[in-house]
């Protein structure tokens, strides 16, 4: 039988058509604690796959996050939306995410135990391609990301969208396995200039592949539709930022994943 060009790319056009995302709530444990995250992959997709952990921002486990799980399988890959807080831990309100935010950030172990977890459990996945494997964090997800990175663990990426950068140990950067790509906001209040300046030093001495984008007009949470868009609350969505940083993971995974 004789195929010709038209056929061909009707046929394709009707496999991602009929492709469906799989998602679906997963439970696993760090400790005695139970956690519960989001897995999504792309049920077209035979065989392996890079996988991608989403770390949430300071409100946990959200829509937005397992959004974005989706948005990754869609594009290939195995998607796993983390939980640091814990199954039923869900912030109401700023308040509530900041208290619980800032007891992980205090006990940077804990929060690479919690992330260490969602790793573990996305390499179980058997669509996953345990040689492959990268996080994205958002805000607090960022700087979970990272904390990641610098306990030494085996991914080979790391992408912060208007993530924390500091970090009390920065000796730990030489544990850094993983390229790191950070996003941010060139106008963010909340990720300093001497917190950014910080990171370049951090990452420079530990000879780490790093890249630092800075987007203008951009303030903190620039890639977070539900942030408004008054810049003067120090964080805003900015369409163009947004659209531009998930550009440049997408390029960095093409690089990492290839």
């Amino acid at each position: 039988m004789r195929w010709n060009a038209q056929a061909v790319s009707l046929l394709l056009l009707a496999a991602v058509a009929h492709a469906t995302v799989v998602g679906k709530p997963i439970e696993y444990r760090e400790g005695n604690t139970v956690l519960e995250g989001y897995v999504a992959f792309e049920d077209s997709v035979q065989g392996k796959r890079p996988g991608v952990i989403v770390v949430p921002d300071w409100m946990g486990p959200s829509d937005f996050s397992r959004g974005r799980a989706d948005e990754l399988a869609r594009m290939g890959y195995i998607a796993l939306s983390a939980d640091v807080y814990g199954k039923g831990v869900r912030p109401k309100n700023a308040d509530e995410a900041m208290k619980q935010s800032s007891f992980y950030k205090g006990n940077r172990p804990l929060l690479k135990a919690r992330i260490k977890a969602a790793l573990e459990t996305l390499l179980k996945q058997q669509q996953t391609d345990a040689t492959h494997v990268a996080a994205i964090g958002y805000c607090f997800g960022g700087l979970a990301a990272l904390e990641l990175a610098r306990s030494g663990a085996p991914i080979v990426g790391v992408v912060t969208f208007h993530g924390g950068l500091d970090t009390p140990t920065p000796q730990d950067a030489k544990q850094i396995k993983a390229k790191v790509l950070a996003l941010h906001g060139a106008d963010d209040p909340f990720v300093t200039a001497d917190q950014v300046a910080a990171f370049e030093k951090e990452m420079r001495e530990a000879g780490v592949d790093w890249q630092l984008l800075k987007y203008s007009g951009a303030v903190h949470a620039f890639a977070v539709p539900t942030a408004g868009n008054d810049n003067s609350k120090g964080a805003a969505y900015n369409e163009r930022a947004a659209r531009r940083s998930w550009q440049a993971m997408k390029d960095f995974f093409a690089e990492i994943f290839k």
